[in-house]
């Protein structure tokens, strides 16, 4: 611990990592630096400041990270069509990478020699934050408290703050009923009643979404432009990254959209329930596959399927910075030169229907695909022999006896 002199915490106020910078100060006897990132959480993160100030902290970064958030992770995921485990759209996952870096830039920064961060040892994030950070400056040191110490209870964790003087709200009760991650593309909600599988989540649970049952009865339509994969425009108004997501997640949420319930496959070995609030990167996911449907080459659309499993899975489990991540964003990328266009879709209590798309670049030809006579652009009898070659590694098994029948 000696060797230990300043410390780059990423540091919300809140009670976990609250205490997180008291027990570092005490038990390294360390200086520490907060870092408090804005990714669009919906809560004030000025007032970590006061609270790192009460605590003696000298060095404090509260950055509003915002429109590099959605600009640089968020919209580069969405070109790859990503979800991982066929559900999850992976919020609290692509936001780790983005903080991972922030933490070594600082520390470079402030010529501190190690970061700290309040992930638990029992869940994906620790994995995320470490990975990035080795990725990033191979030899900075982490400090993981829930790793080391034995405040492995809320309960223990309020008694540490009481005794320590450090100032936390207990509202009455000393367990929230969820754990909560929220950023600009969703909120996660963990633990409380949905530890157990079989019983529904609460309805007061939800903070952006209203229930698709109270939903309006009139559907909402809106038309999304793309450029290069990318939302560049709501209805016709050009807006930034960051504005693009917020707008979604406001009109998805009026319309019930993009609530999940589900059991995931944590990176540590575990299951867990978690349920998940994304009403704009729902309402982006069927855009941009509609747009893709008129503008991407067929083979190139079904490789990108092909390999979005495994881009899933590097984001899920930490890879951001890695270099087979970094080879994948430049193919998927690469696939999104002609990704340009508008998709009109219709928004009806949680549903997202696709109603129309329209591209310059669009490779859909009505002359060729009518059910009307199409004046010889396409000549039907040339599927004769197309499905006969196709056939003919089959014809000749059976030939030999290899039937299936």
């Amino acid at each position: 611990m000696a060797d230990v002199k300043k410390v780059v915490l990423a540091y919300s106020g809140g009670l976990d990592t609250s205490v997180i910078l008291k027990w570092l100060q005490d038990t390294y006897n360390c200086e520490v630096v907060t870092f408090t990132a804005d990714l669009g959480q919906g809560e004030e993160v000025e007032p970590a400041r006061a609270k790192a100030q009460a605590m003696g902290v000298k060095e404090i970064y509260i950055d509003d990270l915002r429109e590099e958030f959605v600009r640089d992770y968020v919209f580069p995921m969405f070109r790859a069509n990503t979800v991982y485990e066929g559900e999850y759209l992976l919020g609290t996952s692509i936001a780790r990478p983005l903080i991972a870096k922030r933490l070594i830039e600082i520390a470079n920064e402030t010529g501190a020699d190690a970061i700290s961060h309040g992930a638990t040892g029992k869940g994906n994030d620790q994995v995320r934050f470490e990975l990035g950070a080795y990725a990033l400056k191979p030899g900075v040191k982490v400090i993981a408290p829930w790793r080391e110490w034995d405040l492995l209870s809320r309960e223990k964790l309020m008694d540490y703050a009481e005794k320590h003087g450090i100032p936390i709200e207990r509202h009455g009760k000393k367990k929230s009923p969820y754990s909560m991650d929220a950023n600009l593309l969703h909120i996660s909600y963990e633990g409380g009643v949905l530890e157990d599988t079989w019983t529904e989540h609460e309805e007061d649970m939800w903070k952006w979404s209203v229930s698709p049952e109270n939903a309006p009865d009139k559907a909402t339509y809106i038309e999304l432009t793309y450029r290069n994969g990318d939302i560049v425009a709501i209805d016709g108004v050009e807006k930034t990254p960051a504005t693009v997501l917020a707008e979604l997640n406001q009109i998805g949420g009026a319309n019930g959209i993009g609530r999940l319930d589900i059991v995931e496959n944590r990176y540590v070995g575990m299951k867990s329930r978690g349920c998940y609030e994304t009403p704009g990167g729902t309402i982006m996911l069927k855009a941009h596959r509609a747009i893709e449907s008129i503008t991407l080459d067929r083979e190139v659309a079904h490789l990108k399927d092909e390999l979005m499993p495994k881009y899933a899975s590097l984001i899920y489990t930490g890879y951001w910075w890695s270099p087979e991540r970094v080879m994948l964003q430049q193919m998927i990328d690469a696939s999104q030169a002609n990704v340009n266009g508008v998709v009109r879709l219709k928004l009806y209590k949680g549903n997202v229907v696709v109603v129309g798309r329209q591209s310059d670049d669009s490779l859909f030809d009505a002359n060729i695909a009518t059910f009307e006579e199409d004046g010889g652009a396409y000549n039907q009898a040339d599927a004769a022999g197309f499905i006969k070659l196709n056939a003919l590694r089959m014809r000749i098994a059976a030939n030999k006896g290899r039937s299936l029948l």
